[in-house]
């Protein structure tokens, strides 16, 4: 396909006139058939450097994304914009549509699925049937995030590739310093992937932090902003308590505002009620945890709000990376205490097994083996070595590597055993390491007497672009009294009641599944 063809599918199939930075060039090299890491800024349009391939290709091309309510809302982008033929498999389907989707696969051009939906075997067994040019894989920085520890199913993307003849990969991410480039490049086993690296700062946001004697003095900031700023915001959490009792806070001080809580604890389906409600205006501010935000495609974020230090400036990007995607001013404030450091390394510390839970574990391995009885299901691991479900995963991932655990067979070798004992302590040594030293760097920037733009990005590129509003609290920005966006307040207009539903039934496109063939 030439360049003006290209441009003209662009117009007819997407209604942009134009590419955005980086599209062209990712889209070029993926349509001929060259692997690629593309790394573009959030808000940059990176679901087009795969869909408009994946409407010239033949076949189905395959998107792997971290999150259920990620992939239905792009399915529901998609179809509102025209684009039919996408579907997302995930566990909100019941068995009975989800069979019919698989039975009906083939027709589909885009497909979007888990890393944990992909280990299945008559998930893998029907792709491998099927035409599939392209594998998109999403937010790739989880690869090297969440991968190694909070979800291992990542690390198996590399293992399902040939299973599918092997297809042209696609790796997109908004953030990944040149360590997790590397990181991304070799867990895919795709070393030569062309790389496609684009600057990552915002131009149009302004950084603020500043420091409070309590969490309380951080709700009584949070209170003094937004009552000035009637303007969409989201306040970010370390703890799912604080998430609902600032929510709740908020919500009796600001009167007429509209304020919901979003954390992993809750409900999934409440949980992708409250998104779309945000997504949809019906809710001013969002208190949450990093499970919320990650793919949202709301444009009119104006503040983003850290009432807790996140781990590392990677996750802090990402995050405040969801604030003026519409191009205009936006705000990120961080708010912190000198303890706050406690809460990220008490996180941090709970994601690795401790080393001391090493031997007891291959004790317990040696009794299946002996005995010649079934291996405990995952549930009766976690109970009798005490261990959390990714601390569990994350073993049990390192056990098949070395392939001591094949599937649910045990292969047993002392000098084998042995050798892992001593190289997963030095492996959990190294990680954890690696977090502490992460979480340092982000306790620098808070600390940092200097330009808040400059220390923020060396980490990731060289330099960074003019910003075009007041850079950040050492370059002169101050939050007064006065509006911060006058010209972007947004005032609810009353709305017809909807029941919960319909709103449910939108939500998950039943009609359209219905009507699918």
């Amino acid at each position: 396909m030439n360049k003006e063809q290209l441009y003209r599918l662009l117009r007819e199939q997407f209604g942009h006139s134009s590419f955005r930075e980086g599209q062209e060039e990712i889209i070029t090299d993926v349509l001929q058939k060259n692997d690629v890491l593309g790394i573009l800024p959030t808000g940059t349009g990176k679901s087009i450097c795969y869909q408009l391939p994946a409407s010239i290709l033949p076949g189905t091309t395959v998107i792997i994304s971290p999150l259920v309510s990620l992939m239905i809302d792009q399915v529901k982008q998609l179809k509102a914009s025209g684009f039919k033929k996408a579907v997302a498999l995930n566990s909100f389907l019941g068995r009975e549509m989800r069979m019919k989707v698989l039975r009906n696969l083939e027709k589909y051009k885009l497909v979007y699925l888990s890393p944990e939906m992909l280990q299945h075997s008559f998930i893998v067994d029907k792709l491998s049937s099927m035409d599939i040019p392209l594998v998109v894989i999403d937010e790739a920085h989880c690869i090297s995030q969440w991968g190694h520890e909070f979800r291992t199913d990542y690390l198996k993307i590399r293992r399902i590739l040939p299973h599918l003849d092997d297809p042209t990969v696609l790796a997109l991410s908004a953030t990944a310093t040149p360590e997790v480039q590397a990181d991304i490049r070799s867990q895919l086993g795709r070393s030569n992937m062309i790389g496609h690296i684009y600057p990552m700062d915002k131009r149009n946001i302004t950084f603020s932090v500043e420091q409070c004697r309590h969490p309380e003095e951080k709700i009584n900031r949070i209170v003094e902003v937004l009552r000035e700023n009637h303007v969409p915001s989201m306040i970010y959490f370390s703890s799912r308590n604080w998430t609902e009792k600032v929510a709740f806070a908020l919500e009796e001080q600001l009167e007429g505002r509209k304020i919901a809580y979003y954390h992993g604890g809750m409900d999934q389906t409440d949980r992708l009620l409250i998104q779309q409600q945000f997504m949809n205006g019906e809710l001013d501010v969002i208190c949450c945890t990093s499970a919320f935000g990650m793919g949202i495609n709301k444009k009119d974020i104006r503040m983003v709000i850290h009432f807790h230090l996140p781990s590392q400036l990677e996750s802090y990007i990402q995050e405040i990376g969801r604030a003026g995607r519409d191009g205009h001013p936006c705000l990120s404030l961080l708010l912190f205490t000198e303890s706050d450091y406690h809460i990220p390394k008490g996180l941090i510390e709970s994601e690795l097994p401790e080393k001391r839970v090493l031997k007891p574990l291959m004790n317990r391995l040696y009794v299946v083996h002996e005995e010649n009885i079934p291996l405990p299901s995952d549930e009766s691991m976690q109970l009798e070595l005490e261990l959390s479900e990714s601390q569990w995963r994350f073993l049990k991932f390192q056990l098949e590597k070395v392939e001591i655990l094949q599937g649910n067979k045990l292969h047993y070798n002392h000098q084998e055993w042995q050798e892992f004992i001593s190289t997963m302590s030095a492996l959990i040594d190294h990680r954890m390491q690696r977090k502490y030293n992460r979480l340092h760097e982000l306790l620098e920037w808070v600390h940092h007497d200097g330009c808040r733009r400059e220390k923020l990005y060396s980490t990731f590129q060289k330099g960074f672009r003019e910003p075009t509003v007041t850079c950040c609290d050492y370059c002169g920005f101050a939050i007064t009294r006065e509006k911060l966006f006058p010209e972007l307040e947004t005032h609810r207009s009353e709305r017809d009641h909807v029941p919960w539903e319909e709103r449910l039934r939108k939500v998950f496109h039943q009609e359209e599944f219905q009507h699918e063939s």
